[in-house]
C-alpha cells in the first residue's frame, strides 16, 4: 500500500514566555518549510478563549499563511460552522480562493471550538439547533457552486469558486454525513481516536459519489513528535502531554517548556488518559516514527494523514517535520521496491 499523503494541523501554539504575534510567525514559517519537504496541505484550527493557540480568527491567519508560500494547499481544520453564518464563510473563504487560487480548503465541523460560556459570546445566544449543521453546509455548498437563475443572495466573492469542502468529525455524526454528501472526510483521531475504526468503516461503506468527489477519501488526524533519538521525542513531547492536562483540567493555558521523566510522577488515572490520547501517535526517533506510521497507515488505510506537532522549541518542531517526510519518502520507496 501507497504510504499516506502527509499534511499539516497546527495551532497556531503561543508558548510561555511568547506571544501570539510571534506565534504566526512561526505557523508561517512552518508552512513554508513544510512546503519546501512536499507537505500536501496546511490547515489552521478555530479555536476560542484558549490562552495557547493563536488561530483564532481562523481565515485572516490563512491568508497570512498564504500570502507566505507558493504551492502548499492551506485552510482550516476546521471552520466551526455553528460559531458562523454560512454566507459570511462563503464570502470568506471565496475572497481567500480569489486571492490564492486552487489553493483554499474548508474544512467544517460542528462542534463550538471553545466552552460554553465563550460559544455564547461568539453567538450571542445558543438558540440554534446543532442539527441543522447538514443545512448550513447545504447552504455553504450552494453558495460555492454556479449561481441559479433568479437566486437573490450570492456570495461576492464566492459565488462559483468551488472551493473544497472537508466534513470534520470526531464521532460517527461526521462520518455519515460526509458519506451522505459525498464528501471527504477528516476524522480528529490525533485527539479522539476512540470512534476512528467504525467512523472510516460507516463513511466507507455508504459514501455516495458526487459532484465533488468519486471515492471516499479518509484524513486522519496523526500526533507525530520526532527526533534524533527515541529518548529526545519523549522529552519533546512532553510539553503537549502537560497542556493536554491542564485542557482536561480546565486550566488551558500557552504551551509549556518539556521536563523530563513528565510521566514518572503521574497518577494512574491521568497516565490512563494520556495513554489514550496517544493512540494515534508516533513518538521517537526514525525508525519508531516509520514502524509506528506504517502499522497506523496499514491498521486505517488512511488516505492522507492530517499531522499535529506541538512542541516548545520551534526548531525542534521544524526538523520534527523534517524527519517525518525522510521517514515518508523511504517508505514510499520501500514500496516502490517490493511493487517492482
Amino acid at each position: 500500500m501507497t504510504p499516506p499523503i502527509l499534511s499539516v494541523l497546527d495551532l497556531a501554539p503561543i508558548t510561555e514566555g511568547s506571544t501570539a504575534t510571534e506565534a504566526l510567525r512561526r505557523s508561517r514559517a512552518l508552512a513554508r518549510h513544510t512546503e519546501s519537504l512536499g507537505y500536501e496541505r496546511f490547515w489552521l484550527a478555530e479555536h476560542h478563549n484558549m490562552p495557547g493557540i493563536a488561530s483564532s480568527a481562523t481565515a485572516v491567519a490563512i491568508g497570512y499563511v498564504a500570502e507566505g508560500t507558493e504551492r502548499i494547499r492551506v485552510g482550516a481544520g476546521g471552520i466551526m460552522l455553528p460559531n458562523h453564518a454560512p454566507l459570511v464563510i462563503a464570502e470568506q473563504f471565496g475572497t481567500l480562493a480569489a486571492l490564492y487560487p486552487d489553493r483554499i480548503d474548508l474544512g467544517i465541523g460542528r462542534a463550538p471550538g471553545t466552552d460554553g460560556l465563550t460559544a455564547r459570546a461568539l453567538r450571542r445566544n445558543l438558540a440554534g439547533d446543532i442539527d441543522e449543521f447538514p443545512r448550513d453546509v447545504l447552504e455553504l455548498l450552494a453558495y460555492f457552486g454556479e449561481p441559479a437563475e433568479g437566486q437573490r443572495v450570492r456570495a461576492i466573492p464566492g459565488a462559483g469558486s468551488h472551493v473544497p469542502v472537508w466534513i470534520l468529525g470526531s464521532s460517527l455524526y461526521g462520518a455519515q454525513l460526509a458519506a451522505m454528501l459525498g464528501l471527504p472526510f477528516a476524522f480528529a483521531s490525533h485527539f479522539a481516536p476512540a470512534a476512528m475504526m467504525r467512523a472510516i468503516e460507516i463513511y466507507r461503506s455508504t459514501f455516495k459519489p458526487s459532484a465533488y468527489l468519486a471515492e471516499p477519501w479518509v484524513m486522519l488526524g496523526f500526533n507525530v513528535c520526532a527526533a534524533a533519538t527515541d529518548e529526545e521525542a519523549v522529552y519533546l513531547r512532553s510539553s503537549s502531554l502537560q497542556a493536554i492536562l491542564r485542557l482536561r483540567q480546565g486550566m488551558p493555558g500557552k504551551l509549556p517548556p518539556p521536563v523530563r521523566d513528565f510521566e514518572v510522577g503521574l497518577d494512574p488515572a491521568a497516565r490512563a488518559m494520556l495513554a489514550e490520547f496517544s493512540v494515534c501517535s508516533a513518538v521517537g526517533g526514525p525508525a519508531t516514527v516509520a514502524a509506528a506510521i506504517e502499522s497506523f497507515a496499514e491498521r486505517t488505510g488512511a488516505n492522507e494523514l492530517m499531522v499535529a506537532t506541538q512542541i516548545f522549541d520551534p526548531h525542534a518542531r521544524l526538523e520534527s517535520y523534517s524527519i517525518l517526510a525522510a521517514v515518508h519518502a523511504e517508505l514510499a520507496s520501500r514500496r516502490e521496491t517490493s511493487a517492482a
